[in-house]
């Protein structure tokens, strides 16, 4: 009589500095796979980003210990989407968790993911409902870009979502079949669509260490996600180019008729220089914003790989 194959849940986890959380990340994973009740096999796969301390040789400790720890190094930092896609396109399993090793994503959600994943779930994510120990500054920014994106993309991306999810391999094989090289994940994980269940979870601090992540980092990013998912600033300054113009048309028409019926002079230096630094401010950020998504198809039309491999043990 044949056995019948575990399923095997792949584990991606992108780090950064991570010296000191990786072994307590490995342990708490340890404890979750040790519930029977789910018969599932696991891997972790590490996608190291470029670290600057001992991420690596804990990795690869750890991958000595035991085999079903593997790893990618990447020759230089290429950031955590790169690191997420290279953790989706090497893992072999028939459920695909993306999470980070500092522990702010609980890995003890994940019994819960697999339960809704066995009930027919293509894919379970996480949100935060509150950001309690973050900077006041940080949050209300936060909430703004996701009204921003929101109103404006062409996808509908939930307030709070993680990055942590997991996700069944046809979801993940269509995630990848997206390879453009400026990558929003948030974003492709909502435009592939899928059924998608939502777990809400406390803000969580880091175990050990700081975040990477400052709030210009944070900043650039929200840019990039809102200019990868939506062409409706185009449309903005498009807009604002006709109302400008429209509106440049009626103060001449009222010039020239106070002059030709009042033979007024031509008043308010001041506010004509005002105006034409309004006008010229609002041409700089069109402009701005032309050149941002051209900058975005120039790196497409490079063909550039999305990340470069040093080392790896998959």
């Amino acid at each position: 009589m044949k056995m019948m194959k575990m399923n095997l849940v792949s584990v991606s986890v992108p780090c950064f500095n991570e010296e000191k959380t990786i072994p307590l990340f490995y342990n708490e994973i340890l404890k979750v796979f040790k519930d029977k009740k789910y018969d599932l096999d696991f891997e972790i796969i590490f996608i190291d980003d470029g670290s600057m301390d001992d991420t690596f040789k804990v990795i690869k400790d750890l991958s000595m210990e035991d085999e079903r720890v593997k790893y990618i190094k990447f020759s230089r930092n290429f950031g955590k989407e790169a690191a997420i896609y290279a953790g989706l396109k090497n893992s072999k399993g028939d459920y695909i968790v993306t999470m980070d090793a500092d522990l702010q994503d609980p890995p003890a959600l994940l019994t819960e993911m697999i339960d809704y994943i066995k009930s027919g779930y293509d894919c379970v994510a996480t949100r935060r409902f509150t950001r309690k120990g973050e900077p006041i500054i940080r949050s209300l920014f936060s909430k703004l870009f996701y009204r921003i994106i929101n109103r404006l993309g062409d996808v509908q991306i939930v307030d709070g979502a993680r990055d942590y999810r997991m996700m069944t391999r046809v979801m993940t094989d269509s995630v990848l079949s997206l390879s453009e090289y400026n990558r929003f994940s948030k974003g492709i994980f909502a435009w592939v669509g899928f059924e998608t269940k939502y777990l809400e979870f406390e803000n969580i601090e880091r175990e050990e260490g700081e975040s990477s992540w400052s709030f210009l980092k944070l900043l650039k990013y929200s840019i990039e996600g809102i200019v990868s998912f939506s062409t409706s600033l185009l449309s903005i300054s498009t807009v604002l180019g006709i109302l400008l113009s429209v509106l440049s048309i009626l103060m001449i028409l009222i010039i020239i008729i106070d002059n030709l019926l009042f033979r007024n002079p031509v008043p308010g230096w001041a506010s004509t220089a005002c105006l034409i630094l309004f006008i010229g401010g609002i041409q700089l950020f069109c402009i701005g914003l032309l050149g941002l998504y051209l900058s975005k198809t120039y790196l497409e039309t490079k063909k550039r790989p999305i990340y470069i491999s040093k080392e790896e043990k998959l």
